[in-house]
């Protein structure tokens, strides 16, 4: 897609650090990580996010994703591993191309994924499942 920065790095128009590439997807060094070996991994056809994400992009990056993880894990010895996908502006999402980030965890490395959480009760998780379980026919 004109003017997608990832875009222009799969099709090798801007200077990327690539770590691994296959048919279907390619995985680059993040240039602002939050930690060292923060790593994305982005199918080389253009989808803005996860909605739009076809196959077979959406399972190659998901494969790719879990072997990037090996490596950085073993490149860096992180003791954990996060893998976060972003979607929409609210979602946190920066660069409207789906890439998943691989992002290695080290004891006291400032990063995590914590928020106010609220214990409910099964008949509301029951009624939000209910609802899931009805748009699941609709999207399939």
């Amino acid at each position: 897609m004109r003017g997608c920065k990832f875009c222009a790095i799969a099709e090798g128009k801007e200077e990327a650090s690539v770590v691994y590439e296959d048919e279907l997807t390619l995985a680059f060094m993040d240039i602002n990580p939050l930690v060292p070996g923060h790593t994305l991994v982005v199918p080389k056809r253009h989808f803005p996010d996860i909605f739009s994400l076809k196959e077979p992009w959406g399972s190659a990056c998901f494969l790719a994703a879990g072997r990037v993880a090996r490596a950085v894990r073993a490149a860096f010895g992180a003791e954990g591993l996060d893998l976060l996908q972003l979607n929409g502006r609210v979602g946190g999402q920066s660069v409207f191309h789906f890439h998943i980030h691989v992002v290695p965890r080290y004891p006291g490395d400032g990063f995590g994924f914590f928020s106010k959480r609220r214990p409910v009760t099964r008949e509301e998780l029951e009624r939000h499942a209910a609802r899931i379980r009805e748009a699941m026919e609709e999207v399939l």
